[in-house]
Order: C-alpha cells, then sequence, then structure tokens
C-alpha cells in the first residue's frame, strides 16, 4: 500500500463525517454517532447470532458444526459478526468493486466493535494482522486490496501490527465464486509465498478478509504461516457465509 493511499485513510473518517453525517443505508441524518449507520439500519443488519466455534458458520446451536467435527479446519478460530447477507453483501460489494471507501469504512468500524468487545470478553489478542493478499494483476485491475485497507483500519484502531509484506500472492487464480470447496482448494495450489525474513516463530496472528465461504482460502494460508512457525492463527472476517458449497 502506498503512502499516498494512507494519507488517503488518515483523512477519511473526518472528512466524510463533515460532510455527510447520514446513515449510508437509509440517508436519514445520524446524531451523536460515530458510526455512519442509524440505529433502526444496525439493528437490521444480519448478526450471526450462534456460530461454529471454529467456522464461525451460522448454526441453530451452540458448539461445531459438523463439517468441522468431521473434518477441523486448520485455523484456530473464525471471527465473523455478520451473515453474508442484504445489506452487509451489497456494502461489500460497494466497497470492494466500487472503491466507495466510506463503505469500507463502516465494516471495518463494525468490525473493530465486535473484535474489542470479544477482547473483554477474554479473546487473545494477535500479535500481529495479516491480510489476505493480491496477485500484481488483480492489484492492478482493482486499484487497491480491500483486505489491506481493512487491516490497516483494524490495526490502527486496536493498535495490532501489520505485516502487508509476509504473504505474496504469486498465481492469479480464477475467481473463486461459485467454486466447489476442492475446486477452491485446487484453484489455490501453490498460489501463496511466504517472506522468510519475516520471523513469526511462536507468533499469534490473524488474517484478515473481507469474506469468508468456503474457507478454503483461510486454511491454504493457516497452513503455511504454521510451517513458518506460527502457533497461533485466527481469521477476522466482516461476515460468513451461510452455507458452504460442497
Amino acid at each position: 500500500m502506498t503512502n499516498s493511499l494512507f494519507a488517503v485513510l488518515k483523512k477519511l473518517k473526518p472528512f466524510w463525517l463533515t460532510l455527510r453525517p447520514t446513515c449510508l443505508l437509509c440517508l436519514t441524518t445520524i446524531k451523536n454517532s460515530t458510526l455512519a449507520i442509524c440505529d433502526d439500519c444496525r439493528k437490521d443488519l444480519p448478526a450471526i447470532i450462534q456460530g461454529c466455534q471454529y467456522c464461525g458458520l451460522p448454526i441453530p446451536h451452540q458448539g461445531i458444526c459438523g463439517q468441522c467435527l468431521q473434518q477441523p479446519p486448520s485455523y484456530h478460530k473464525i471471527i465473523a459478526p455478520y451473515r453474508y447477507d442484504f445489506p452487509i453483501a451489497q456494502l461489500i460489494a460497494k466497497f470492494k468493486y466500487q472503491q466507495q471507501w466510506p463503505m469500507g469504512y463502516l465494516l471495518a468500524s463494525l468490525l473493530i466493535e465486535y473484535l474489542q468487545q470479544n477482547y473483554n470478553n477474554s479473546l487473545a489478542k494477535p500479535q500481529y494482522l495479516i491480510p489476505v493478499p493480491q496477485s500484481k494483476q488483480r492489484l492492478r485491475q482493482r486499484g487497491f486490496n480491500q483486505a489491506e485497507m481493512l487491516a490497516k483500519w483494524l490495526g490502527k484502531n486496536l493498535t495490532i501490527p501489520t505485516q502487508y509484506h509476509l504473504l505474496t500472492r504469486v498465481i492469479d487464480t480464477p475467481p473463486q465464486q461459485q467454486l466447489s470447496a476442492k475446486k477452491r482448494l485446487q484453484n489455490l495450489k501453490n498460489a501463496f509465498n511466504i517472506n522468510p525474513s519475516i520471523n513469526i516463530n511462536n507468533a499469534h496472528l490473524a488474517i484478515v478478509d473481507d469474506v469468508v465461504t468456503t474457507g478454503a482460502t483461510a486454511n491454504i494460508l493457516t497452513k503455511i504461516l504454521y510451517k513458518a512457525g506460527a502457533t497461533r492463527v485466527d481469521i477476522y472476517t466482516i461476515a460468513r457465509t451461510p452455507q458452504t458449497f460442497k
């Protein structure tokens, strides 16, 4: 991420709050709030009431989902406040594909609040945040890496250092949407490299991404980080899909 983009992100919050003190969803005026969402719209967000303690998949009971019972994931756990559903899915799309930064900042702020609540309830804080990397080709096409931007906002507000150059994506794989879990794993095989000059021995890390669907990317990156010496890897994401693709 360039220094010029960092400067834009630094100025984004006060600039946006001054020019548009309205809810990003319903456009009503917001009073006495630092978030760009009104109380009524926030109550309607698709919060995960009950999630698998490993993969975060929304389930109707406490504990572990059937999939994780059969095959536990590589990572320690996924922390996700919302289902990938309306209007969270639309906010993510506007941030990710239309470069609407206020949408991204709102999503990051909601995730920050959720993580802080979890830290207050004994969730262990990681030593470093690790954004999911993009290939150079995808970065040129989109112009930015949404995971890097989220990690930047999270790191600043939660006082956690971010390692932007630990992982790199060396293969520009086809889009993951609509692929089965098995095909996603094949799609990602040998797609990532790790920087051996950065010491993560015995480190607790958290991978940052916008959405987790099957968890294929999270699992592969976790295995790479464990092989490099990490002892715990969590996944921080805004949304978790309500179902996995077989």
